[in-house]
């Protein structure tokens, strides 16, 4: 028999994810030119040029981290010390701070600088198993140091071994030279900056915060009208902090996420369920702001919605690099179970990226997958501030643990 595979996995416990758990004891995995070709049990197996021995370990999809703001400078731990202290997010963005507070320093930086403050945060995060990261702008909010950010995040793919999506929020805060003057700002994002940020290949996706402290439900499905004209998909920070109707307006423009959603009303569930929209869920936003209304979740099962989970990595609102650790807090928080939690760091971040060939183990996939040291592939969610993996396939390609 001639080989069909260039690696074959072998003696693997596989959590495929196909359906439920999905799993095959004594599994193995055959991979040709970076893409999974056969996954069953072993005794099935095709030939190989070579065979790598898992040692009985589990293997999963690759993790995917499907919302951060992980690029940026600066530091807001003394905005977190005045929470502590009785002030609220936002009374702090009102007053200057917030997002501003970062704009600031990253408008400030090189792009080198930036890349370096940012390279530790996402090698954390590759360290746990994450294969594929999307990365937003707006920490810019001018053309330059968006185009900025955004070269950044691609640099960063290209350095690490890390499949980045970037995701253009421009439309996350109000710089100061446009202040009082917010259509005017929208407008000039709609016809002059996403416009060109495009045309250099820089933007995936096009996301927005529709909130008081942000843009208004009008404002946002301007955003989305210009994405649109350039044919680009669209995701929302929508009912975080209050209901501004948003998922409901990206769900209108077949969104491929809505995230937080807190605040996330029947008519918003119903208008996800019908897009197929992504419920993008953020536990770490929701813990580090010592929240209390938690999203609607008995709602968004019941209406099939997919449940993703992200860290929302970003300096003041969720300052976690952990996409484990992310996995616990929806479990222990909002009561997700294991395989939710595991299906929202795969599967569904996936689906909430545009993307039907990672997340899963399974024929024409690409093979991005893990090798956990576990008992069992809930303990994925279990143990807090734990690291159980051993190494990562990128690609078809084998990259030991990030340290």
């Amino acid at each position: 028999m001639s080989e069909v595979a260039d690696v074959l996995y072998v003696n693997a416990r596989l959590a495929t994810l196909a359906d439920g758990y999905g799993i095959v004891e004594d599994g193995a995995v055959a991979v040709r030119d970076g893409r999974i070709v056969w996954t069953g049990p072993r005794a099935g197996a095709p030939q190989a040029a070579a065979i790598h021995d898992c040692d009985g370990l589990w293997l999963t999809p690759g993790l995917v981290d499907c919302h951060t703001h992980i690029v940026y400078a600066g530091n807001r731990s003394d905005e977190w010390e005045a929470r502590l202290n009785g002030a609220s997010y936002e009374d702090i963005a009102r007053a200057g701070g917030g997002i501003m507070s970062t704009v600031h320093a990253t408008r400030a930086a090189s792009e080198d600088d930036l890349l370096r403050a940012s390279l530790p945060r996402i090698r954390a995060l590759l360290a746990e198993g994450v294969t594929t990261l999307e990365i937003k702008s707006g920490y810019g909010l001018d053309l330059d140091s968006e185009a900025k950010m955004l070269h950044v995040a691609r640099r960063i793919g290209e350095l690490l071994p890390v499949t980045v999506h970037t995701t253009f929020l421009g439309a996350h805060a109000l710089p100061p030279e446009y202040a009082g003057r917010p259509d005017a700002y929208v407008e000039m994002l709609c016809t002059d900056m996403l416009p060109a940020l495009a045309a250099q290949g820089l933007v995936d996706a096009v996301d927005a915060f529709c909130e008081r402290i942000g843009f208004t439900h009008d404002q946002t499905a301007r955003m989305f009208d210009a994405a649109r004209r350039l044919g680009l998909p669209v995701k929302l920070h929508a009912e975080q902090l209050s209901d501004q109707r948003g998922a409901a307006l990206v769900a209108r423009y077949g969104g491929l996420s809505a995230d937080h959603l807190e605040w996330l009303s029947p008519e918003g569930v119903a208008a996800m369920a019908q897009a197929g929209t992504v419920a993008v869920l953020l536990p770490g936003a929701y813990y580090f702001l010592r929240e209390t209304r938690m999203p609607p979740l008995a709602a968004l099962r019941e209406a099939g919605v997919p449940l993703a989970v992200a860290t929302d990595c970003n300096p003041g609102t969720s300052p976690m690099t952990s996409l484990l650790l992310a996995m616990n807090m929806a479990c222990t928080m909002w009561r997700l179970t294991p395989l939710e939690a595991l299906r929202g760091v795969t599967v569904n971040a996936a689906r909430a990226l545009g993307r039907t060939d990672i997340g899963t183990l399974a024929p024409g996939m690409r093979a991005d997958f893990v090798l956990w040291d576990i008992a069992r592939p809930a303990d994925l969610a279990y143990a807090i501030g734990a690291n159980p993996c051993r190494g990562v396939v990128q690609a078809g390609a084998w990259r030991d643990r990030l340290s």
